[in-house]
């Protein structure tokens, strides 16, 4: 990194570094809010399904897999069958088949039939709307959750994953050693506009 910036911000004085604002601090906060708008003012995620509960597996089977093949076996999984029941219906075999190429085949097939049972139960079927419910969902962590939360039913709430703990504790922004500290923190830093 040239010795005139400090993770992005440019020194106003020829020749020396200036000190970057304190981690947490509303300015440093503002400083990088504004150069993330700057690069892109109108954010859109990869991932627009306004389905929950077909966004909820995508999200499961998305562990340790591309974007690309990922949607495409989404689309092949939810042409196939679209609802808990469905899926159930599907059973282990019918599943596995179809998310293979996703990668741990057998554990995300469980994990897929676990929650369509449990939404079956205990939600007749629909994604519950609340962090807490969600949570207690077998597979579905705090991640998955939020992701969910946001893009599903447009909560306000910051999903963190590796490559936003990784740029949260870079920049730093919200340091932490945990995905749960960086969501914290991040929950209480940054501005909700």
């Amino acid at each position: 990194m040239a010795s005139d910036t400090i993770h992005g911000l440019k020194n106003t004085r020829a020749g020396r570094a200036r000190k970057a604002p304190a981690e947490g601090s509303p300015k440093r906060v503002a400083a990088v809010m504004a150069r993330l708008a700057a690069v892109d003012p109108e954010p859109k995620a990869g991932l627009i399904i306004e389905d929950p509960f077909r966004l909820l597996v995508t999200v499961l089977l998305s562990a340790q897999s591309t974007g690309p093949t990922v949607s495409r076996i989404s689309d092949a999984l939810f042409a196939r069958a679209a609802t808990p029941k469905a899926l159930l219906a599907l059973g282990e075999d019918g599943i596995l088949d179809i998310i293979r190429p996703v990668g741990l085949g057998p554990s995300k097939t469980r994990s897929i039939l676990r929650l369509c049972a449990a939404l079956d139960d205990t939600f007749d079927g629909k994604v519950p709307r609340t962090a807490a419910e969600l949570r207690r969902l077998p597979g579905i962590g705090r991640k998955t959750a939020e992701v969910t939360l946001n893009f599903a039913f447009g909560e306000k709430v910051i999903a963190v994953d590796t490559h936003i703990f990784r740029v949260s504790n870079r920049i730093p922004l919200a340091p932490g050693r945990t995905a749960d500290a960086v969501a914290d923190g991040l929950a209480v830093l940054v501005p909700e506009a």
